[in-house]
């Protein structure tokens, strides 16, 4: 449902609905922010450097008013989480970085980098891969961590509690080159450092 008073493309479309409630400017970029796990307006709007304070307070209205995002009271405060049908904009969001892979052939340039996208940008790019029994991997670049899980359905990854047994910690290039099979894993060993069982990390990247 489209939020009162929002244009509307007026079609009976789902891709034309879906845009009139994700397709603003900015919106599919805090949704990218929250999946990892819930975040406050502050570290949004860190994190989402050059969206205006009160643009980003009008997104979150209108996510929340279409029931994409909620706000939540947590020991540090309100901080703002992906609803269940939010989570869902997942998948999709993957299928578009994957199709944007080749947008990215011109390097980073002066655009940032933010580590904490791996999280959703691993997954994607390892789409199709399965491990039995499941693998989980650490994943530590530029004092980021995260989880990397493959099981028979395939990877995700996650901002885990503790950290895990095996540890990759090498900068962000090698991580995604790693993950696009562009280097080996003993290529992504001797360019960065790793703790734990080397085995762990080659039977996460194995195909």
């Amino acid at each position: 449902m489209v939020e009162k008073g929002k244009r509307s493309y007026g079609q009976f479309c789902a891709l034309a609905r879906s845009l009139d409630v994700v397709g603003d400017r900015w919106t599919l970029l805090i949704v990218r922010e929250l999946l990892p796990g819930p975040m406050r307006y502050t570290e949004l709007k860190t994190a989402l450097d050059g969206i205006a304070t009160n643009l980003l307070a009008e997104r979150l209205k209108s996510l929340e008013a279409n029931g994409i995002v909620e706000r939540r009271l947590e020991d540090a405060g309100v901080g703002y989480a992906l609803t269940p049908w939010g989570a869902g904009l997942r998948e999709p969001m993957e299928a578009l970085g994957r199709w944007g892979v080749p947008l990215l052939a011109t390097g980073q340039g002066d655009d940032v980098f933010r580590p904490r996208w791996l999280t959703m940008a691993l997954p994607a790019l390892m789409r199709g891969a399965t491990a039995s029994p499941p693998v989980e991997l650490g994943i530590e670049t530029d004092g980021f961590l995260l989880s990397l899980r493959i099981d028979e359905n395939g990877p995700s990854a996650s901002v885990p509690d503790q950290r895990p047994a095996s540890v990759l910690t090498a900068v962000p290039d090698v991580v995604v080159a790693l993950a696009t099979g562009a280097i080996t894993v003993e290529q992504a060993l001797a360019a960065g450092e790793f703790e734990g069982d080397a085995n762990v990390l080659r039977a996460a990247f194995a195909g």
